[in-house]
């Protein structure tokens, strides 16, 4: 117990200081200029320098890119970075679910104009020399602001989406950064766009794709080289800080708290002297074949369901929930749940549950935190802002439900419940590939399925003690539905 506890300590340790190292001696404040927030990095020394505001992504927020804030500011620049509409710590809505009419685009362009604005009245920063850097949706509005604005020096559209934001005639001194693991939409878009102009160029990026892109060093090189050769550069030697720092300290922090879950069960639960409910891998007179027959049965049912779930979901009024992508998700999540849960109530064996100490429920509160603190601290905004805190509970309730309902139909099984989010997983992306749903849901595959992964682990553990099955379903829900709820752009 005292090795554990030792190694919990060692994490949380290790993870907050990496977490608050980052930056170094780097000044920090946060401040809103037209509604939009910003967060503002100056460099260490004194003196005007030349200023970039830098834009996030679809989903993101200023501190997804705050590597980006420390790379520029340890090289002599001081460093904007906001929150677009619907985005955030922002309260205004984005007008469209999708980030494609006219009105986004005026949205997106008038928050661009409120950071550059408060960039040039900062007293540490030349009006003269503004550079633009942006990520996917951001890469966009950044290039189609300075094609709007040709004072501005230099752009860097890291994955931008498409090419209609820039011509032949602008912007000037643009580069645009793609990762080599991205969809060839994204490698199209950039070496059309850098082919244009005689003073742009194209940097594809090894190993990475949309998301990773952010935190490689190459792509943090390249961003500081071109500005440095654009705005006469560099104005601080200091080398380029490791990008993933954050990002680190917050899988330690999230790492910490994974393992702290199971001691807190152990303590608030009592350790099951037979399986949970009907775990259909331990049986009496359970086979090997039998078991795999078993499996195969939930997760075809399992399919089924999804693929009905994710076909109605599209005709349902949660569709105008003002979340994007949310609404949808939330209504694919909560039919497919209905649908696993009648044939869980039909199959039966369900085992009458014992009644619920209070002191059970204190898992939930610990998800909540285990799952939104390190992604706060070190990857994205976590805060609910707005609507989100009205809209949380309902996307919760719709993942909870399908979380009972896998819970109920596979009792408890890991093999089973992998196979259902799987399931799940594989049936979204084909919605989206199809036109159900819109088509940023693949580019955030991989941490839906690691989300996905730790719900399950978590299912693993409070099984394993007489925990409820409906208190196994929030808990685990939560660790899913928090980030949804909290990341998808708000709308209007």
């Amino acid at each position: 117990m005292r090795r554990a506890l030792l190694l919990l300590l060692v994490l949380v340790a290790g993870g907050g200081w990496l977490i608050a190292g980052a930056g170094g001696d780097l000044r920090r404040e946060h401040v809103t200029s037209a509604g939009v927030p910003l967060d503002v990095v100056h460099p260490a020394a004194d003196g005007r320098r030349p200023g970039v505001v830098v834009a996030h992504g679809f989903s993101g927020s200023a501190k997804l890119m705050a590597p980006f804030g420390d790379t520029l500011a340890a090289r002599g620049y001081t460093v904007v970075l906001l929150d677009f509409s619907g985005h955030g710590a922002t309260t205004h809505p984005l007008p469209d679910q999708t980030a494609s009419t006219d009105a986004s685009t005026r949205a997106l362009q008038s928050d661009l104009t409120a950071a550059v604005t408060r960039l040039r009245s900062l007293p540490d920063v030349d009006p003269a020399r503004i550079a633009l850097v942006g990520h996917s949706m951001g890469a966009g509005a950044v290039t189609r602001y300075a094609a709007a604005h040709p004072d501005i020096t230099a752009t860097v559209a890291i994955s931008l989406p498409n090419a209609v934001v820039a011509s032949a005639e602008r912007p000037a001194r643009l580069l645009t950064v793609v990762g080599a693991l991205e969809f060839p939409g994204f490698r199209e878009a950039a070496t059309t766009v850098a082919a244009q102009r005689a003073d742009r160029e194209l940097k594809v990026v090894a190993g990475v794709e949309h998301i990773t892109v952010l935190y490689a060093p190459e792509t943090h090189r390249a961003t500081v080289d071109w500005l440095d050769r654009a705005l006469g550069g560099p104005f601080d030697d200091d080398a380029v800080p490791f990008p993933g720092r954050r990002l680190a300290g917050a899988a330690l922090l999230g790492l910490a708290f994974l393992l702290g879950f199971y001691p807190l069960a152990a303590r608030l639960g009592e350790r099951r002297t037979a399986p949970p409910r009907a775990r259909i891998t331990v049986t009496a007179v359970a086979t090997g074949a039998a078991v795999t027959r078993a499996r195969i049965t939930v997760t075809a049912v399992a399919t089924g369901a999804a693929v009905v779930g994710a076909l109605t979901a599209r005709l349902l009024p949660t569709t105008a929930f003002p979340l994007a992508i949310g609404g949808y998700v939330a209504a694919y999540a909560a039919v497919t749940g209905v649908l696993l849960l009648l044939y869980a109530i039909r199959r039966g064996h369900h085992t009458p549950e014992r009644p619920t100490h209070p002191r059970v429920l204190t898992v939930v509160p610990y998800a909540v935190v285990a799952i939104a603190v390190p992604v706060h601290l070190g990857m994205t905004n976590a805060l609910p802002a707005g609507a989100r805190w009205w809209l949380l509970p309902i996307i919760w309730a719709a993942f909870a439900l399908l979380a009972y309902a896998a819970e109920r139909a596979t009792g408890g099984d890991p093999v089973a419940l992998l196979a259902v989010a799987a399931v799940f997983v594989t049936v979204l992306a084909a919605a989206a590939l199809t036109g159900l749903t819109h088509g940023f849901v693949v580019l955030v595959l991989v941490p839906l399925i690691g989300l996905l992964l730790w719900q399950t682990l978590w299912s693993v553990f409070l099984n394993r003690f007489a925990v409820p099955t409906w208190v196994i379903a929030l808990t685990g829900s939560i660790v899913v539905t928090w980030p949804l709820a909290v990341t998808l752009p708000l709308t209007g």
